[in-house]
Formats: structure tokens, sequence, C-alpha cells
């Protein structure tokens, strides 16, 4: 969204959002001053539907509009949510998850008299069926297609869901935790049908009132929310939340510093330098003026490489070439991309590509790449590019908001000989373009759909190669699919986490990726801003958050 269109709608935005929150809020009653929570989603948002919840800013909208079986805590440790308990069975193929009596999806014209009705074990039956509908194309199918059998999601009772597996796999209830596994009614979604993206319905603590694509969004507070605080008061403690989508990361700062903005997440290349020294720490400009929170991120930042061969593009690539792909892991410096790029806000990317904070975790196990430049230069040898003579220029696409980082890499692999060029692409374009295996090369992130390390080595096993799951790699290995397997009967977590070291060895290996570092939670907060969640999801809830005055 250019700059000039939201300076332009701006004041009418505000105007629409104080209409909005005094006509739902305040009929026939003398107006109070409510209390909007305001952020800023710089790469836009396609869905509010959570069977499409595959970026970060989805997921953090459909974590206020909709709730699942079960949620994290700021531990990372999976609490009852709808289902107030569940029973494992012996064999681990059977889970019956027992649900709450008083969980109400939001008021729609769509339900009897208007009025939101209650969740029953059917609803459940019907969302996890439509994540694997292939109709429906959900970027979520992975959750459930080799895991389940068949007629796998049963309600037994109106309170009572059951889900059976094909075969055990331990990480079921940390994945269930996603937000794809959220509830939705089939009344709303199948009279919306695609359109349930921009009319979502759901159960969670807010309940959506209205979106200007590009421009605005407006979630109301749930006043009949199920869920209380810890002191037994009633969630949220919002009455609304409004958020903005302006794409200029320096332009949305400086309305953070303005206090037009509640919120900011992580901070960017362009003003970085203004806000942490080197090591990390806020500059003096910057104290006590707001509150930087920061902690682990379930989030690895690596170049992925197109490896499969039967594809025309890998062909006549020569990232084809194992010894090519290692020498790029060689040739990067990150501990200095780190410092001097990230103010020191991360880790370089040493290890494999389970990222640092993950349970399992263990860099002295698993042996990634460290900066070699000499080793570098003698594998592009050995690759038949001596001096990378007769080496074709690589293409390597990024999207705007990571063009700095992109630029140092392809400084480092000139330094050995390697010449690159950079395109530069919008996030949702180069999504869709490594959706469809149409890049060779490109920049990537992955967030935890849960806290599971098995989340990330889904990314390499062969059944989710596209376009039936995440492996936008390609990546095939016999000996890494059969350890995939095998963790799926291990239910000792130290065990499976050793299963899950020798897994992530074998990528390194075969290096089909390029780890550059484990990112680092960086969020900004007003000082007026309490009760924020400070989970290694990066998970935004704002259910418990209270705003002062």
């Amino acid at each position: 969204m250019k700059q000039q269109i939201f300076k332009f709608s701006n004041h009418l935005i505000f105007k629409l959002l104080f209409l909005v929150l005094f006509i739902s809020c305040n009929t026939n009653t003398t107006p109070t001053k409510k209390t909007i929570f305001n952020i800023n989603l710089d790469e836009g948002l396609s869905s509010l539907d959570p069977a499409f919840a595959r970026n970060q800013f989805s997921i953090w909208m459909d974590n206020q509009i909709y709730n699942g079986l079960v949620q994290i805590d700021d531990s990372l440790k999976t609490r009852p949510c709808i289902a107030k308990s569940w029973e494992i069975s012996a064999d681990g193929l059977s889970y019956t998850f027992h649900l709450r009596n008083n969980v109400h999806f939001h008021d729609d014209p769509l339900f009897a008299n208007g009025q939101g009705r209650t969740v029953v074990a059917n609803d459940f039956v019907y969302s996890f069926h439509r994540l694997i509908d292939p109709k429906v194309a959900s970027s979520g199918s992975w959750i459930f297609s080799d895991k389940v059998c068949d007629n796998p999601f049963i309600a037994v009772n109106d309170s009572t869901f059951r889900i059976k597996l094909r075969q055990p796999f331990p990480p079921l209830l940390s994945m269930l935790t996603a937000q794809y596994c959220s509830v939705v009614p089939h009344e709303v979604v199948d009279h919306y049908w695609k359109d349930f993206r921009q009319h979502p319905i759901g159960t969670g603590p807010f309940k959506f009132k209205y979106w200007k694509e590009g421009e605005v969004m407006v979630l109301l507070k749930n006043e009949k929310y199920w869920e209380k605080d810890k002191d037994g008061s009633p969630l949220p403690h919002l009455d609304a939340v409004r958020a903005t989508f302006i794409s200029d990361k320096q332009t949305a700062f400086m309305e953070f510093i303005s206090k037009k903005l509640d919120f900011l997440n992580d901070i960017d290349g362009s003003y970085r330098d203004d806000i942490l020294t080197k090591a990390g720490q806020i500059t003096q400009k910057y104290k006590g003026k707001f509150t930087l929170n920061t902690g682990p991120f379930l989030n690895t930042i690596y170049l992925g490489i197109l490896v499969d061969s039967s594809l025309a593009i890998v062909k006549s690539s020569p990232l084809r070439k194992l010894k090519i792909r290692q020498a790029i892991n060689y040739a990067i410096d990150k501990e200095k991309m780190i410092k001097y790029l990230r103010n020191s806000m991360g880790a370089p990317g040493t290890a494999g590509f389970i990222p640092m904070g993950m349970p399992g975790f263990d860099a002295a196990q698993v042996k990634g790449y460290s900066y070699n430049p000499e080793r570098s230069r003698q594998l592009l040898k050995e690759a038949g590019y001596p001096n990378c003579k007769g080496l074709p220029e690589i293409v390597l696409h990024t999207t705007v908001g990571y063009r700095g980082l992109i630029e140092y890499v392809q400084g480092q692999l000139d330094r050995v000989g390697i010449k690159t060029s950079v395109e530069i692409t919008q996030g949702a374009s180069l999504r869709e373009l490594v959706s469809k295996n149409g890049v060779n090369f490109f920049y990537g992130t992955w967030i935890a759909d849960y806290p599971d390390a098995e989340n990330y080595l889904s990314v390499f096993y062969s059944k989710n190669k596209i376009p039936f799951g995440p492996n936008y790699t390609g990546f095939n290995n016999k000996q890494f699919d059969a350890l995939f397997e095998q963790a799926y009967h291990e239910v000792n977590d130290e065990k499976r986490y050793l299963l899950y070291r020798q897994m992530d060895n074998l990528v390194m290996q075969q290096s089909p990726v390029v780890i550059l570092y484990y990112d680092k939670r960086v969020n900004l907060y007003q000082n007026n801003i309490s009760g924020y969640s400070v989970n290694g999801q990066n998970l935004l809830v704002l259910k418990r958050v209270v705003k002062r005055d």
C-alpha cells in the first residue's frame, strides 16, 4: 500500500472506527472511553480463514478470532482450551477430548435468532475434515494428511470428540495448538465458502467487525467469551483491536513513536541502529520511551534451494550439485551478520534447521556450517568450477523487508567467486512462487506452527513435497523418511529428540537449505500496555492485555 493512500484515508479510518465502536458498544448508554489496541501488519493479510493460517499475520489475527481444542502457554506447554480434558489410549492411536459446554460461536444472522450457538463435537468433525478436503485446498492439509486413519474424526456425543490415528504420533497434542486446528461453524462456512476469509466467525476473545483490505481491520470484544483471567475477571480486557497495513516499516515505526500504534513487531534495518546498539541494548535516545521485550523465537531464517532433479528448472541449475550448496553454506560469515545487520537480535545458524529454544535443540549434536571461505573455494573447485570459472550466475529471490540481509549474503558469496543477482518480490508473490516450485534459490522463514521439532523436520519429509505439504525444496532421502516415521512410534521425548537430531544432521549434510540465523523475539510495546504474552512462538495473544490511560 502506498504511503499517500494511508495518509489520505487515515482520518476517515479513525472516524469509521469511532462510529463502529460507538454503535457496537454504546447503544442506549452514555458513551464511555473504549480501549483500542492498535497494531500494524506490514505484509498485509490474505485471509481470516484458519484453514489458510500459513503466515505469521494470519496466525496472529486468527488467534484473536478462533479457539481450538487446546492452546499453548508462555512456556510452550499444551493447556486445555475448548477441550477441558482428554485421554490417550494405551496404543497411542485414539485421543478422546471432553468439551466445555459454555463455548459459543460469535453471533451471526446465519444462526437461529442471530445468536451464536454452543460448540459441539460435530463442529470439530466438520472443521478437521475441512482441513483435509481437496476441494478446500487448505495450506494446512499436511497437519493430518498422513497421520489419521479412515473416518478419523468422531463425535461420540455433543461433548465428546475423538481422533483416530493410523499410527502413533506423540506430538499430536502440541500440533493441535496450531491455528489451522481452530473450530469453525458449518452454517457460516457453507454459506460463504471461499468468501469465509472475509466473514470469519469463531469462538475467540474478539469478533470480526470490519476489514477494508490493505487499509484497516477492526475486531471487537466478544462480550460472551467463555474464558476468565487468573483473578476471575472476564476476558478480554480490551474493547477492540485495530490493525493497519502500512507496508513501509519506517513509517510504521514513526506511528509507534507517535503512540498511534501500541505494539510493533521486530525492528527493521532502516532504523535498527537508531534503537539498538550492536550488542542489542536499547540506545540512550529511546531509554524509557517504550518497553522492549526480547527472548527466544522459534523461527529459522534460511535460504531454500530446490533440489528435486526431476524438475526442469533444477536440471539446468548449478545448485543441483551438493558441493555447490555446501560451498554456499561455508561462504557466509553469520557471526558478523548477526552483530552488524541484526544488532545481536538472533543467533548464528551454525547448527541445523531446528531452531534454538525448541525442546531437543542441541548445537553440539547437530553439525551445521560455520564460516570457512577457504573450504568454500575448495568445494567449488571439486565441483568443477576452479575460481568459479564457468559457474553461471545464480538468482536469489527475497522479499523487500529482507533486502539488506540478502544483499549481505550476495556480497559474501561474491568474495568466494559465486556471482548472484537478487530479485526482490512482495512477500505474498514469493510465497506463491515457492509453493509452486517456481524458483531455485529463495529466502525463507519457518515459524513453528506448534512447539515440537517434528514441525520443522516435516519440511523435508518426501510425502510433504509440493503440492501435498511444505517440502518446498523437494528434498527426498530414504534414510530421513525412515527416521521420520520411526519417530512416530517413540513416546519417550529424549529418545525422540535423538531421532530428530539424526534427521537434522542428514539435512545439513545434503544442504537443501542454508541456515542464516535463529531468530529472536523483538516486541515493542507502549509503556501503558501490560498483560502481553512472551512465548517462544511469538504468538500474539491479546485476550489478557490491559491498556491503561
